[in-house]
């Protein structure tokens, strides 16, 4: 945090690169947040993350998705409600009598794919003007940024809660947080 405040401008004022920075990433996830699949029904961010987080690891715990997603034990229990309702997932059961297993349907899986594709879209519609070598040096700006936001296995999940897995994979390049793999999320 003092190399960071360092950087800051003299006069306390936000530099330049900060603000740009900052202006993106407001720009990025409003174009997220707007990013609602074709032909889907109607669902909000925090579906559509649930979807594809449980695209890129099956299976898992409502309380584990809770979670992930940064939801009260009430606030998953609906936000799998909707889901069920919505024919997406299914509840099986867990490794105990009280827990719950939430798995992806084919009409869930369908969707998640049609959320990362939608995702997809309007990221490339950002970049579709840079160079070859900029998009190149953009990726590995990025890979560092993003290697360096945690450490930390729970918000690292979080951060990638809306990732394409198989695309952070493409080039033979790993994601940067290489602890969101399912591998990684069955040990930990």
């Amino acid at each position: 945090m003092v190399a960071c405040v360092s950087q800051v401008a003299q006069d306390g004022a936000m530099a330049r690169l900060e603000n740009l920075l900052g202006a993106s990433a407001l720009a990025l996830t409003d174009r997220l947040v707007a990013a609602e699949p074709e032909g889907a029904p109607t669902t909000g961010p925090t579906e559509r993350a649930a979807l594809v987080t449980l695209l890129a690891h099956p299976d898992q715990p409502v309380s584990w998705l809770g979670a992930v997603l940064g939801l009260t034990a009430s606030g998953v229990t609906r936000l799998v409600d909707r889901l069920v309702a919505a024919g997406s997932v299914t509840r099986v059961a867990g490794t105990d009598a009280r827990s719950r297993r939430v798995r992806l349907t084919d009409v869930g899986r369908r969707r998640a794919e049609a959320v990362l594709h939608a995702r997809e879209a309007a990221l490339a519609d950002v970049v579709r003007d840079l160079s070859p070598a900029d998009r190149a040096e953009l990726e590995r700006l990025l890979g560092l940024l993003v290697g360096g936001l945690t450490e930390e296995h729970l918000p690292a999940l979080r951060l990638c809660r809306l990732c394409d897995r198989d695309a952070c994979a493409s080039g033979g390049v790993g994601c940067p947080l290489a602890h969101t793999t399912p591998a990684e999320v069955a040990r930990g």
